[in-house]
């Protein structure tokens, strides 16, 4: 007897495998997915502007590179000694202005480039909830802490978001017509914005996405949300904070994304570089050991090996 359910995953096409690119933008539950990709060792660019929770921030994004659309002195702003862009997350934030700008102009020239080359996008939406600070009309893709008097909190409407995901489609296919889109729904919940708030805000994400992605051919949808809610719906796949997902409810969902979206030959391909990675993490007991340094020679000699065989890996 199987005591839980099963969400279903489609299988995904084209595949990814070590050749491809994969460009992925949206909420914190990007970088648990960009992280497995990292340590795996496929090529790929996470949150060039830093962690975006909302759909719209990341529409305004991906205009910006289709339109090749730098930031300028008008996009960026100084509180607190600093200067930061609401466009960005605050990881973006520097010390001048000029520093500032180089930096976000320096993100989007690479994410324009990278895009231009992917073979597939991911985009995690994290909530319907935005912020829009006083005298603008866009929703801030951070609030950098600055007081929440001078925001405007507004849910945005299933047909707002679903506007947001056509222009994201349009954008992508200036640039890059053959790129595949997954789009999935974080896990995360925004519990500061209330239990049943955070559970409208996902309905409206999770709505919007399925209208969307019923007349897209490029775009397709993975359920990370419904895994975490259904399969894994149990306190102890979640974090100290009981909001985000701990390493077992990733590891879970990492191993379904990659059996129906990686290649045969990067799964098995995956287990001789996880090894490998787990050697480089090794912390030796006598670095100047006769066994350390066979071990050292050992470990090159394989990652020689892979990289011959395959010079799209990297593991430097």
């Amino acid at each position: 007897m199987d005591f839980r359910t099963k969400v279903p995953v489609k299988e995904g096409a084209p595949k990814i495998d070590h050749s491809s690119g994969v460009f992925l933008i949206g909420s914190c539950f990007v970088e648990n997915i960009g992280g497995k990709l990292e340590w795996f060792r496929f090529k790929n660019l996470q949150n060039p502007i830093g962690i975006i929770f909302h759909p719209s921030p990341i529409r305004k994004f991906f205009q910006r590179l289709s339109n090749n659309e730098e930031y300028q002195e008008k996009d960026v702003m100084e509180f607190n000694g600093g200067w930061q862009s609401l466009e960005a997350h605050s990881d973006m934030r520097r010390d001048t202005k000029e520093k500032c700008l180089q930096d976000l102009n320096t993100a989007l020239k690479k994410s324009q480039e990278f895009v231009k080359n992917t073979s597939h996008i991911i985009i995690s939406l994290g909530t319907a909830w935005g912020y829009v600070f006083e005298g603008e009309e866009s929703i801030a893709a951070n609030c950098h802490k600055i007081p929440q008097k001078r925001f405007t909190k507004e849910l945005s409407s299933v047909t707002e978001i679903v506007n947001d995901l056509e222009v994201i489609d349009h954008s992508v296919s200036q640039m890059n017509k053959d790129a595949k889109v997954i789009y999935t729904v974080s896990p995360v919940r925004h519990l500061k914005d209330g239990f049943s708030e955070n559970q409208q805000s996902k309905a409206h994400l999770i709505t919007a996405l399925h209208q969307f992605l019923g007349g897209s051919d490029r775009s397709v949808y993975f359920p990370s949300y419904e895994i975490m809610m259904d399969e894994l719906r149990d306190y102890r796949f979640y974090a100290e904070d009981m909001l985000h997902p701990n390493p077992v409810a990733v590891n879970y969902i990492w191993k379904l994304f990659s059996e129906n979206w990686l290649s045969d030959k990067s799964i098995s391909l995956n287990k001789e570089i996880d090894k490998i990675q787990k050697a480089l993490s090794h912390s030796p007991r006598a670095e100047n050991s006769e066994s350390h340094r066979k071990f050292l020679t050992e470990l090159q000699r394989k990652i020689e090996e892979i990289h011959k065989k395959h010079p799209e890996i990297n593991f430097s």
